[in-house]
C-alpha cells in the first residue's frame, strides 16, 4: 500500500517528494449527485487533492444520532475522490467555523450550561470522542496506507484564535490516533497564532490570503522542518445579509498563488467551490453587531455557486501549469439557465389555525429555543396582555415580529440591538413570531442559546403563562388552490407549479419578495431577504424534473409580487467597487 509521510522538507508519497495542490469542496454544501462533477473540475484545474470539513451538527442533529445518508454520505464522497484519481484531506473539527451554523458544533451539546466549549472539559470531551469515533469509522478505511485517498487529517481548526488549552488539543490527537488514524495529523492557524494554536508533534500549517512570502517565512519560524503548507489560501470571502457581495481580484490571487508555489509550498484553496448553505445551515458573526450569513457560499471561488468556471479558475490553472502538468481539457463555459415563471397561490396564513404547523406547549415562564426538543428555527409564542404598555424582551435572538390580536405591531432585529416596542392596545392576545437566523460560528459567542432570552415584560411586570408552537419546517401544510393578486403580507406559505422542459440548474429571483425561505420539490433552497446582497436562490439540477415542479415559499414579511421568476445567471448583489 502507498505510504504518505512528512519529510525534512517535503511531503513524501512512497518516499518521493509530493506537493499537495488541494481545493476545498464541502460535500454538505453541494448536492450529492453533483459531487463527481465538481471533483472532476478540480482535477481539470490542475489540483490533485480535495479537502473537506465534517459538520458535526449536520451529522448529529440530536444526541445519539449520526446520519451518513444522502448529502451527508462522506463514504461516497471519499470514494468519488478516489475514483477521480485524486487525494483527500479531512478536517473533522470538532469545531470547523466555515461560516456554518454554530461552527459545526451541535446546539444540543450546550443544553447543559456547564459543558465546556473547545476546552479540556469532561462532558464536552466525552461527546467529542463519540463524534470522532463515528467520523473515523468512515474515514479510516479510506486512508492512503489502506489504498484510499486520505493523506492528512486535521485536529481542531484555527484554535489559536480561540484558546490555548494544550491538554484539549492533546486529547483530540489521542482520540484521533486511538480511532485508527495513521496518516499525518495537522493543525492550522493564522501566522501570528501558530504557536498558541498548534501542538508539538502535529504538523503546523497556516491560513492566509495575501502577503504569501512573509507569512511563509513566519510559518517556517514556527515549523522549522517539514513541508510548508498554506492549508487555507483565502481566494475569496463570504457575504452577510445587508452588506455587499465580496469579490477579490483574480490577478492578485493568482500572483499570491504563484508566490506560494514558487516557494515550494503546498496549498489548499479556500474555497475551490463554495456551494450553497442549503436549508437553514448558514452561520453568523458577532463582534458587537450580529451579522447573519447569506444562503449563497459562492465565495468568489474558482468554481461559482452553480459549478461553472470563473476567470479565477483559468488564472489559477495557468499558474499551476507553470509548476505541474495539468489536464488538456477545461470545463465548458456556463450556459444561460432556463427562465420559467409561475404564479404563486394556494396561500396558507401562518397565524390562521397555527396548529397545522405544529403543537402548542404550555410553559409558565418563556423558554428559549434550546429548552425545546427538537430545537426549532422558527416558533410562535403567545400569551395574554391586559392593556397597552411597553413590551420589553431580555434579548431577541434573532428576529421577533409582534402581533396583538392578529395585527402586526412591529419587528425587532438583533443586529439593531432592539428589544422593546409599544403595545397600542389591549387587553388581547400577544403573539410573537421568533426566527433563529443562524448561530454564531466564530469567537466567544459559540454555543449561545436562541429565541427570546431573559423573558418578557410589559411596563416592568413579567409576562407569564406562555404557549409555544415550534414550527415544523419539514412538513409544510397544504392550502386551498387559489390565486393571489397583488402584494401579500406574511407570514404565509405560497405555492407554484413551475414547468421546465428538462432538468437543469435554475436561479430563482427573489428580488420582489420580502424575507423567508423556499423549497423546490421539497428540497430546502435556503433563506432569501430583500435587504440583499443576494437576490437569487440556486436550484441544483438534480432536484429539477422535466414537466411540473412544486415551489413552496414561506414569506415572513411582505411579498410585493406573487410571482416566481427565474433568471439565466446568479445575482449575488452589488460589490464594494
Amino acid at each position: 500500500m502507498p505510504e504518505f509521510a512528512i519529510g525534512d522538507t517535503d511531503f513524501l508519497l512512497d518516499g518521493r517528494p509530493f506537493r499537495i495542490l488541494s481545493g476545498a469542496l464541502h460535500y454538505f454544501r453541494v448536492h450529492p449527485d453533483l459531487w463527481a462533477d465538481r471533483i472532476d473540475k478540480a482535477r481539470r484545474m490542475g489540483l490533485n487533492t480535495i479537502e473537506t470539513y465534517v459538520p458535526w451538527n449536520a451529522h448529529a442533529p440530536e444526541p445519539g444520532t449520526f446520519d451518513v445518508t444522502g448529502g451527508l454520505d462522506l463514504d461516497r464522497f471519499l470514494r468519488l475522490i478516489a475514483d477521480a484519481g485524486m487525494y483527500a484531506i479531512v478536517r473533522p473539527g470538532p469545531y470547523i467555523c466555515a461560516e456554518w451554523d454554530n461552527g459545526g458544533l451541535p446546539a444540543w451539546l450546550f443544553r447543559d450550561p456547564e459543558v465546556g466549549v473547545r476546552q479540556f472539559e469532561p462532558r464536552y470531551l466525552a461527546a467529542v470522542r463519540e463524534y470522532l469515533t463515528r467520523v473515523f469509522e468512515v474515514v479510516v478505511p479510506h486512508q492512503v496506507d489502506r489504498g484510499g485517498p486520505v493523506l492528512l487529517v486535521q485536529v481542531e481548526n484555527e484554535y489559536g484564535a480561540f484558546g490555548d488549552d494544550k491538554r484539549y488539543l492533546q486529547a483530540l490527537a489521542e482520540y484521533t490516533r486511538s480511532a485508527g488514524v495513521t496518516v499525518p495529523l495537522t493543525t492550522v492557524d493564522q501566522p501570528d497564532m501558530l504557536e498558541v494554536g498548534g501542538l508539538d508533534g502535529l504538523h503546523r500549517t497556516a491560513s492566509f490570503g495575501s502577503g504569501a512570502a512573509a507569512r511563509l517565512a513566519l510559518l517556517r519560524e514556527h515549523q522549522p522542518t517539514g513541508p510548508l503548507m498554506c492549508s487555507e489560501f483565502w481566494n475569496g470571502w463570504f457575504d452577510n445579509w445587508g452588506a455587499h457581495h465580496h469579490t477579490t481580484s483574480a490577478a492578485d490571487a493568482a500572483a499570491e498563488l504563484d508566490t506560494l508555489l514558487a516557494a515550494g509550498a503546498s496549498v489548499n484553496l479556500y474555497m475551490f467551490h463554495g456551494g450553497t448553505n442549503f436549508g437553514l445551515t448558514s452561520g453568523a458573526n458577532d463582534k458587537g453587531v450580529y451579522q447573519p450569513i447569506v444562503t449563497s457560499y459562492d465565495y468568489d471561488a474558482p468554481l461559482d455557486e452553480g459549478g461553472d468556471p470563473t476567470p479565477k479558475y483559468h488564472a489559477f490553472r495557468e499558474v499551476i501549469a507553470r509548476y505541474h502538468k495539468v489536464p488538456d481539457t477545461v470545463p465548458p463555459p456556463a450556459r444561460p439557465a432556463p427562465t420559467p415563471s409561475a404564479v404563486l397561490g394556494a396561500p396558507v396564513p401562518l397565524l390562521d389555525a397555527p396548529e397545522r404547523w405544529g403543537t402548542w406547549r404550555s410553559f409558565d415562564e418563556l423558554p428559549v429555543f434550546d429548552d425545546l426538543s427538537p430545537m426549532p428555527r422558527l416558533a410562535l409564542l403567545r400569551t395574554w396582555v391586559d392593556g397597552p404598555g411597553v413590551l420589553v424582551f431580555g434579548e431577541v435572538r434573532d428576529r421577533a415580529t409582534v402581533f396583538l390580536d392578529g395585527v402586526r405591531v412591529g419587528t425587532l432585529l438583533r443586529e439593531h440591538h432592539e428589544r422593546a416596542l409599544p403595545l397600542p392596545g389591549g387587553p388581547g392576545e400577544l403573539l410573537v413570531l421568533v426566527e433563529d437566523e443562524g448561530r454564531v460560528d466564530y469567537g466567544p459567542r459559540i454555543g449561545e442559546p436562541k429565541g427570546i432570552i431573559g423573558g418578557a415584560s410589559v411596563d416592568g411586570s413579567p409576562l407569564l403563562g406562555w404557549e409555544v408552537l415550534p414550527i415544523d419546517l419539514a412538513t409544510l401544510p397544504t392550502g386551498r388552490s387559489s390565486q393571489v393578486v397583488g402584494p401579500v403580507a406574511g407570514p404565509v406559505l405560497l405555492r407554484a407549479s413551475v414547468d421546465v422542459s428538462a432538468p437543469a440548474d435554475l436561479f430563482l429571483d427573489t428580488g420582489e419578495w420580502g424575507k423567508g425561505m423556499a423549497w423546490f420539490n421539497g428540497f430546502p433552497l435556503g433563506r432569501y431577504w430583500r435587504r440583499g446582497p443576494q437576490r437569487t436562490l440556486y436550484v441544483p439540477r438534480p432536484v429539477v424534473r422535466a414537466g411540473a415542479n412544486e415551489l413552496a415559499v414561506l414569506e415572513l414579511d411582505t411579498l410585493l409580487d406573487p410571482a416566481a421568476r427565474f433568471v439565466p445567471r446568479p445575482l449575488l448583489g452589488h460589490t464594494e467597487a
